[in-house]
């Protein structure tokens, strides 16, 4: 059996906000970490992304990607995983 890969993606970084959809070489950068997962796909189950926020969904939704939409009560990246799973 192979894993699942879970990309958690919020938008609310506390850094950079908004960090997920900042444009890098006209791509936002949650699609290149996808794209770079893709290449990656016969190692996986299934590859998703995971976030709390409506307008990450609607952008990795737009360009290919299954999303799990999570609790918006999540503090870290695990707390998103351990949904997810």
């Amino acid at each position: 059996m192979k894993p699942v890969l879970v990309i958690p993606t919020r938008y609310a970084s506390t850094r950079l906000p908004a960090k997920a959809l900042r444009l890098l070489k006209g791509k936002p950068l949650v699609q290149h970490v996808y794209e770079r997962a893709i290449q990656a796909q016969d190692r996986f189950e299934t590859i998703v992304i995971a976030t709390d926020d409506q307008r990450i969904q609607a952008v990795c939704e737009g360009f290919g990607a299954s999303v799990c939409m999570t609790s918006t009560a999540h503090e870290t990246g695990s707390d998103r995983l351990a949904e997810v799973v």
